[in-house]
């Protein structure tokens, strides 16, 4: 199926946005710390048309759902609630919005970790700005795009998956402070690629832990007398909270520290370590893995060309990231998951690649 065939017309315009994978900086952005993220190869279309009556309809390729909407009060579920989220803000902030058609198609994974939520919100907004020559620059784009995930689909995210989405590529790191917006484009550590891999477990944020980790986090701030988290430096301070707020804490001082450490310049070698006690703060402190996933991450983790992996996204599932040797990448991760399926666990390469079949 295409635009034509749903709704009778050809599209009169659309635009495209990648997903993420993160390399250090899980559970920072909320806490207005710091990430470094790079897009991936796989991303997100929407399509526009004029709508002929005054509905919305949206449809989703991938999922083969139509959803028309009359009623502006009531929010639709699933794929819709993000369409439908960043054009109520975009109207709430004085833009005029017509009745639209939309029809969406995407080669993100979903319920991997690697945003296909934020793909498909950057990518509709791109879209609008560029049917109605709306006066937003990118970075705005991923403000309206955050908010629309916050309102509309429940989750209480910080704004790294919306300014990945929106300005980052996959020949580089975007470091970004997500209190400042300060951000800068890094090169990728020298001799290396990113490997990602599925582990099979599939996750949704709303539904997860996410939200009671936002929570926690915020109770430990207010504890310790701060705005957020971002601003205790020393990991010590963060012993005189109660569990499991210390361990809360204490990953995201410490993710903060990683990602800064990154930022003065390290090898592939020491980039990898970090990742390491990335995931191990992440598995132990946040209590966000799941077996498979730590599975997994230890068999890359001891896979020669392999200089450090970790979980990707906000964990409960999803993918894992690997850093590894330039042209190891397939190699690398045909072994691993030979063994991973000897371990009973079930998963698939998804970087590096551009075919769809590698994100079914």
């Amino acid at each position: 199926m295409d635009f034509e065939q749903i709704f009778g017309k050809p599209p009169e315009t659309q635009a495209s946005a990648p997903g993420r994978v993160n390399l250090l900086g899980e559970h920072t952005d909320y806490n207005d710390g710091f990430v470094l993220p790079t897009a991936i190869p796989q991303s997100t279309t929407v399509q526009l048309g004029l709508s002929s009556d005054s509905q919305h309809h949206f449809y989703s390729e991938n999922l083969n759902e139509q959803v028309s909407i009359s009623d502006i009060n009531h929010t639709p579920s699933g794929f819709a609630s993000y369409i439908f989220g960043c054009i109520e803000l975009l109207q709430k902030a004085g833009h005029a919005i017509p009745s639209l058609c939309v029809y969406v198609k995407s080669s993100v994974p979903m319920g991997s970790g690697l945003s296909s939520s934020a793909a498909l919100e950057v990518a509709t907004l791109r879209a609008l700005r560029q049917l109605l020559n709306l006066p937003i620059d990118d970075v705005e784009i991923a403000q309206f795009a955050q908010q629309a995930e916050i309102q509309y689909a429940g989750v209480q995210c910080g704004i790294m998956d919306q300014m990945a989405s929106s300005l980052a590529d996959t020949e580089h790191i975007l470091f970004l402070d997500t209190r400042t917006l300060e951000r800068r484009i890094m090169p990728l550590p020298e001799n290396a690629e990113i490997l990602v891999i599925d582990s099979g477990v599939p996750r949704t944020l709303a539904t997860s832990g996410y939200n009671q980790r936002r929570a926690e986090c915020e109770d430990a701030a207010r504890s310790l007398g701060v705005k957020a988290l971002r601003d205790i430096t020393d990991v010590e301070v963060t012993e005189k909270l109660p569990e499991p707020l210390r361990r809360r804490a204490r990953h995201v001082v410490t993710e903060d520290n990683r990602v800064l450490e990154v930022l003065q310049g390290v090898t592939s070698e020491r980039f990898g370590e970090l990742m390491n006690a990335s995931h191990a703060s992440l598995r132990d402190d946040y209590e966000v893995s799941v077996p498979a996933l730590d599975t997994l991450v230890e068999l890359l983790q001891k896979t020669p060309g392999v200089y450090g992996a970790k979980l990707t996204g906000a964990g409960f599932g999803g993918a894992s990231v690997a850093l590894v040797a330039v042209g190891e990448a397939r190699s690398i991760a045909t072994h691993v998951l030979e063994q991973y399926k000897q371990a009973g666990y079930s998963g698939q390469i998804l970087v590096p690649s551009l075919e769809l079949s590698d994100a079914a």
